[in-house]
Parts: structure tokens; C-alpha cells; sequence
């Protein structure tokens, strides 16, 4: 079993461009951090959808005479990592259906906790599913016969999912950007030579030289056809509570986007500030582990006064795809991925500087590693409190009982990664950091896989192949 944290989904749409398809081609190379399992486009011409989708990465998936395969003046694309579902091509997205009001393809970042519920009452109804993904769930909500126009359908179905659901769709005539209440993952809107576009993070709009306008609100559903954008609030007046996912900027965003407020960049060298404030140690050089623990190791630098150095060089062709060949060797695969640089760490006291444990065998590989180059002490810095919980809104986190950190102190924690010494970034830190400082904002974020305690209810197990075994 993998011990990284895997990412979710990038989801991407444009309207009224004449090169649609090469647009969201671009966007989603910006977005491929989000997902490298599948790639997919959709496009319409005004009277079709024009679907492809592949396995692997957005540059395996498509190429010149793919794209001439997908005309009209908008689309949408989806990069996919499976968290709910296996990695199938019938799981890939968009997902897209024919129904009695027309053609819809739907791309979905996040997870919805009341999936098998849905699902069971669909079935139940006669609906016949051709994936075991949650996001197919919500093209079977719109087609419901009771809804008499789209825009009934679309409220009428994101009042019945709960969880996290930023999504993209695409009619015959309309691009539809929603973001569910609690505004879990991020959508933003842009514009690029008089067409629309939206996307799960500004760098991608940065990539196809658009100028970012806002954030789509939490709870906002927002329908872009000829006329332009115009926007519904289905929950409004509902005292729904914020929960912006916070690992977004530990982790899964890129460091040039700007999320909830804040660029990520900025917010990795706080926290990194915040954990050399909390957790000092005597030592020569930090050490980041490439490459979402860079900007963090600099923040640690900047405020300790200990010198950055780079003593990982980083293999750029594995991804997250790479297969280890038997499940016995975890140190080579940890080595083909990331390998010690001896001369700088070498007689050496380092602190790693890295986003997250979560099993404990990768960290505990890379100690291994800087031993064996000859590091005279090896200290243990976390940019993120420890992870005992699981997370139902759309990240690959492995059940509570395979957390390291939910049955093993401090010192066990030490003891099993072979460290000199370990700190982790306090709950407060981290809060700190994300709200940009501001108090009042600090309980808008989504702290469940640090404390348990979840924003919403939650209905189903944690297991993304829970559709599967049914």
C-alpha cells in the first residue's frame, strides 16, 4: 500500500473560444498535479458532446489529431485521481449522458459522503450505472423526471448531495460551475479574449494567459451561455459552515495559485516560519523534500538562521504512477524517486522539512537513505499537524487504524522513523498560516484529518471502493 497522500481531481471549462478544445488541453497541464491516473475533454458545438478520455497523463491522452476530434466553441476537462472508484476507463471523466432534456458531461473534484445513499434510492428507482464513481451519481440526479427545466434540475440535485463537489458541466448551450455549500475544494472564474473560463486553480488560467476575475462562492452555482455569467445560490439563507480544505495549501495546490484568499506559496513559507518557532533544534543545514516540502524548508531557513541546502535530487519521470515492482522493496522505490546528494549531507546535522506522515514507511525510508549518505543526525520537521483521522472529502487518506500517528506517541513515532527528534505544526500554527493571520477567518477551514472532527455528517465508510463492493 502506497504511504503518500494521493491528490483528488483538477476539473476545467471554457466558453465561447474558438479553440476550446486546445484551451482545456493546456489548462489541464496546469492542473496535472491534481491527478495523473486520467485525463479526459469534452467539447460541444452547440448541437453535440464530443467526449475523449484516457488513462495516464494529459499528454499520453491527448494529441493533435485527437483534439480535431473535438469540435466547438466549449468544453470541459477533468484530471482524475481515484477516490472513490478504481483506475478504469469507465471511471474517467467527464462523464457524459443523453437524457430527456439533451446531453450533459459533468467533471467532479471531491467526494460526496452520502454516495451509496443516493445510489442505493436511484437503483432502487430503476437507474442503471455504467461506473463505480460518486460523480456519476449526479448526471442520474439532474436527469430525474420530476424537474421540469435545467436550472431546476441543477439546484434540485446539489441540495440532495452532501460532502465536497466542485464540479464543471457542459450542455448544448451552457457551462455550469458549481462548488458545494461548505466550499471544500477551490473553483475560480476567468475570462481570456472575451470567453469565459473556469478552473480549480488560477494557475491554470495563469497557463492560458486569462485574467482571473474571483472565486466561484461556496455554495454558488454559476451558468455561463451566450449571454454571459449569471449565478444561483441554492442555499442561501442557510447557516452552512465554511470548510475549506487546509491541506489544499499544505500539500495538493500548486505553489504559484492563489486559494481561499491566500497564494500557497506564501502560506508553505508560514508555515514553515511557524514550525521553526515551535519546534527549534540545533542543527546545519534544512533540507526540504521535494517538492511540496521546498517552501516550507525555506520558511523554517528564513526563521532558524540554519542554512537551506538541497540534499535530495528528485527523479521528475516516476509520478505518482510508478509501480513498485514487489511490495518488499519500499527503500528502492523510495531511492528511484528521491536519492540523497552525499557531499551535502554528508557528517551533517539535517532537518527534513516534509508536508506530511502518513503510514510512516516513506519517511522512515528517507531517514534510512541520509544515514546510510553519511548524515551525523537526522531531525524531523512536519508543515502539518499528525493525521489521525481520515478524510471523506475527496483525499486518498488510508483508514484511521493505518494512520502512524493515531496509535503511536511522540516518542513511538521517533523510535519507528529512526529520528533524532520529530515535530509536527501545531493545529494553531497551521490555522495561522492558512487564514492569512486573521483570526476570524480561522474557523472557515476544514481541520477533520488533525482532530476528527468533521463539518458535516457523514453517511458512508471511508473506502474509496465502497461502490465497487456493493
Amino acid at each position: 500500500m502506497s504511504d503518500e497522500v494521493k491528490d483528488h481531481c483538477g476539473v476545467f471549462g471554457i466558453f465561447g473560444h474558438p479553440k476550446a478544445a486546445e484551451i482545456a488541453y493546456l489548462g489541464l497541464f496546469a492542473l496535472q498535479h491534481r491527478g495523473e491516473e486520467a485525463a479526459g475533454i469534452c467539447t460541444t458545438d452547440g448541437k453535440e458532446l464530443y467526449l475523449h478520455k484516457s488513462l495516464g497523463l494529459v499528454g499520453d491522452a491527448f494529441n493533435e489529431e485527437v483534439l480535431k476530434t473535438l469540435p466547438g466553441q466549449s468544453a470541459i476537462g477533468h484530471v482524475r485521481y481515484s477516490t472513490t472508484g478504481s483506475s478504469t476507463i469507465a471511471n474517467a471523466q467527464p462523464i457524459k449522458v443523453e437524457y430527456s432534456r439533451g446531453q450533459v458531461a459533468v467533471a467532479h473534484n471531491g467526494n460526496l459522503v452520502n454516495a451509496k445513499y443516493l445510489r442505493d434510492e436511484l437503483e432502487a428507482y430503476g437507474s442503471i450505472f455504467q461506473t463505480t464513481t460518486d460523480s456519476e451519481i449526479i448526471v442520474h440526479l439532474m436527469a430525474k423526471p420530476t424537474y421540469s427545466t435545467r436550472k431546476e434540475s441543477i439546484v434540485g440535485t446539489v441540495k440532495r448531495m452532501e460532502g465536497a463537489f466542485t464540479l464543471t458541466l457542459l450542455t448544448e448551450h451552457e457551462l455550469i460551475g458549481v462548488r458545494d455549500p461548505h466550499g471544500f475544494r477551490p473553483l475560480c472564474l476567468g475570462k481570456l479574449d472575451g470567453a469565459w473560463v473556469l478552473a480549480s486553480e488560477n494557475c491554470a488560467l495563469e497557463l492560458v494567459e486569462a485574467e482571473f476575475i474571483r472565486e466561484i462562492e461556496p455554495g454558488e452555482v454559476i451558468i455561463i451561455d451566450e449571454s454571459g455569467p449569471r449565478s444561483i445560490y441554492p442555499f442561501e439563507g442557510e447557516n452552512v459552515r465554511k470548510a475549506f480544505c487546509a491541506f489544499e495549501h499544505v500539500y495538493f495546490a500548486r505553489p504559484d495559485s492563489r486559494i481561499f484568499s491566500e497564494n500557497v506559496a506564501t502560506v508553505r513559507e508560514k508555515l514553515g516560519r511557524y514550525l521553526a518557532q515551535e519546534h527549534p533544534v540545533s542543527a546545519d543545514i534544512v533540507v526540504p523534500v521535494p517538492d511540496s516540502g521546498n517552501f516550507a524548508a525555506l520558511g523554517f531557513s528564513y526563521e532558524s538562521g540554519i542554512p537551506l541546502a538541497h540534499g535530495f535530487t528528485r527523479n521528475h519521470y516516476i509520478g505518482r504512477t510508478f509501480i513498485n515492482p514487489t511490495q518488499s522493496i519500499r527503500t528502492l522505490k523510495v531511492k528511484i524517486k528521491l536519492n540523497p546528494i552525499r557531499e551535502v549531507v554528508e557528517g551533517k546535522r539535517v532537518v527534513v522539512i516534509d508536508d506530511s506522515i502518513v503510514r510512516g514507511n516513506t519517511a522512515r525510508s528517507r531517514v534510512k537513505l541520509l544515514r546510510r549518505a553519511g548524515a551525523k543526525e537526522v531531525h524531523m520537521r512536519i508543515s502539518c499537524p499528525p493525521h489521525v483521522s481520515p478524510c471523506f472529502y475527496g483525499i486518498d487518506f488510508p483508514s484511521r487504524e493505518e494512520l502512524l500517528a493515531y496509535n503511536n506517541s511522540m516518542e513511538e513515532i521517533k523510535k519507528f522513523l529512526d529520528v533524532d527528534s520529530i515535530g509536527y505544526l501545531s493545529r494553531e500554527g497551521l490555522l495561522r498560516a492558512v487564514s492569512g493571520g486573521k483570526k476570524e477567518l480561522e474557523g472557515n477551514f476544514c481541520t477533520a484529518c488533525w482532530t476528527g472532527e468533521y463539518p458535516t455528517p457523514l453517511f458512508d465508510e471511508v473506502d474509496k471502493f465502497k461502490l465497487e463492493k456493493r
